[in-house]
C-alpha cells in the first residue's frame, strides 16, 4: 500500500499551458468565453478530451478529463470550488481547496496512497480555486465494493488496508499541516446539538444520544492529531487488489484518531452488510490490527464513542436535508431522499445504546 509523490509536474505539465487549454475546454460550463489560449502552438500542443462533470459532491466540483499531447494521455481529475467561485475555509467544516491539495502532499509522504497532485490552481489560470490530480482507476460506489465479486479478495484486507491508512495519516505531525479546526469530542456535539436545535423538530432517539454523549464524553487528546474526518466507504478507491486512494479531505480537521475508527464503522456506510461493521466489508478486528501494525494505539471505548457520535451527526445532516427540502430552502429531490434516511439512524443509535435483554453495553460494543 505504497503512497503516491506528493506534487508530480514531470515532463509537459511543469508548464501551465495546459491549464490554459483546460480553461477554454470548462470555460462554456462557466458562461464565459474560450479566450485563454492565444498562442496558437499551446493549442496544438495540448487537448482536452472526455471532459465531464462527475455526480455527487454538492460541496465541490469534480471534473474528469483527458490530457492530451501528441501520443500520450494523462487522465486527470480537476477538484474546485462551485461555479468557479472561491472555497468558503471553514463553511460546514471545510479546510478549504488549497488544505486540502497541501493534505495530499503530506498523506502521499507518510505512505497514505493518495492521488498525486499535478497542480493547485492561481487565480491567473481563470480556473476558480481547487487542483488537478491523476485519476486512478478503480471503485469508489460503496455498494459495489461490498457486493461484487470481482472485489471479494480485496474485501478480505480492505479493513486491515484502511487501519495502516488512518495510523499514518494520525501519525502525520500536526505541526507541519495547514491550518485546520480543533474539534475534540465536546466541541463537535455542541456544534450538532446546535444545528438540531435549529431544525426544530422532536426526535426522542436522538435526545437520548445527545444525554448519553454527554454524559460519557471523553477529554480532549493533550496531543491532536490529524483526522480526515470523512473516511469511509465511498470515499475509497478499490481495485481487485485491495485500497488505492483515499479521497475527501476537505473535512479533515484536529483532533481525536479514533473518530476516523468510529466514523468508517456507522452503519450507514456498510450498504446492506450490518454484519461487517467496518464499511460492509471487515471486522472491527481487521481495522485494529491493521491500525496497530502501522504503529497506532487502539482505545475500542473511544471508538465506540465516535460511532456513537457519527450515527447521530449523520441523522442530523440528513434531517437538515429534509428540513431544506420542506421549507422551500432547497427543492431538491435526491436531498429530500436522503433526508428521510434520518429514521433509519435512529434505529442504529437504539441498536447502539440500548442492549437486548442480557446483554451489557460493554459487551454490545463490540457488536455493531
Amino acid at each position: 500500500m505504497a503512497g503516491g509523490s506528493p506534487i508530480r509536474n514531470d515532463d509537459a505539465l511543469m508548464s501551465s499551458a495546459w491549464l490554459d487549454v483546460l480553461h477554454d475546454a470548462i470555460a462554456p460550463n462557466d458562461g464565459k468565453p474560450a479566450a485563454r489560449v492565444a498562442d496558437r502552438r499551446t493549442a496544438r500542443a495540448f487537448a482536452i478530451t472526455g471532459l465531464c462533470r462527475l455526480s455527487g459532491g454538492a460541496s465541490q466540483e469534480t471534473w474528469r478529463f483527458d490530457l492530451v499531447e501528441g501520443d500520450r494521455v494523462t487522465p486527470l481529475i480537476l477538484r474546485r470550488a462551485p461555479g468557479n467561485a472561491p472555497s468558503v475555509v471553514g463553511s460546514g467544516g471545510s479546510a478549504g481547496l488549497a488544505a486540502e491539495a497541501a493534505l495530499f502532499g503530506l498523506a502521499a509522504a507518510a505512505g497514505v496512497p493518495v492521488p498525486a497532485v499535478r497542480a493547485v490552481l492561481r487565480p491567473e489560470h481563470g480556473l476558480g480555486e481547487g487542483f488537478v490530480m491523476d485519476r486512478i482507476d478503480g471503485e469508489t460506489l460503496g455498494r459495489k465494493i461490498v457486493r461484487e465479486t470481482q472485489f471479494a479478495a480485496a474485501r478480505e484486507q480492505l479493513a486491515y488496508q484502511c487501519g495502516q491508512a488512518m495510523a499514518r495519516i494520525h501519525r502525520i505531525p500536526a505541526s507541519s499541516v495547514p491550518p485546520l479546526r480543533v474539534a475534540p469530542a465536546a466541541a463537535e456535539l455542541a456544534h450538532y446539538r446546535g444545528v438540531h436545535r435549529s431544525h426544530e423538530t422532536s426526535k426522542p432517539v436522538f435526545e437520548l444520544a445527545f444525554q448519553w454523549l454527554l454524559a460519557n464524553a471523553p477529554p480532549a487528546p493533550a496531543h491532536p492529531v490529524l483526522v480526515h474526518g470523512d473516511y469511509r466507504n465511498g470515499n475509497l478507491i478499490v481495485d481487485a487488489a485491495g485500497l488505492r486512494a483515499v479521497l475527501d479531505w476537505e473535512l479533515a480537521h484536529l483532533g481525536d484518531g479514533m473518530e476516523d475508527l468510529g466514523w468508517i464503522c456507522v452503519n450507514s456506510w456498510r450498504f446492506g452488510r450490518p454484519d461487517l461493521p467496518v464499511g460492509g466489508f471487515g471486522t472491527r478486528e481487521q481495522l485494529f490490527a491493521g491500525y496497530e501494525a502501522a504503529g497506532g494505539v487502539v482505545d475500542a471505548a473511544r471508538v465506540h464513542y465516535w460511532q456513537v457520535l457519527g450515527t447521530l451527526k449523520w441523522g442530523i445532516i440528513c434531517e437538515g436535508m429534509a428540513h431544506s427540502y420542506l421549507s422551500g430552502a432547497e427543492r431538491n429531490v435526491e436531498k429530500a431522499a436522503i433526508g428521510r434516511r434520518a429514521s433509519e439512524t435512529e434505529i442504529d443509535l437504539l441498536e447502539l445504546l440500548v442492549p437486548p435483554p442480557g446483554t451489557s453495553l460493554a459487551r454490545k460494543t463490540g457488536t455493531s
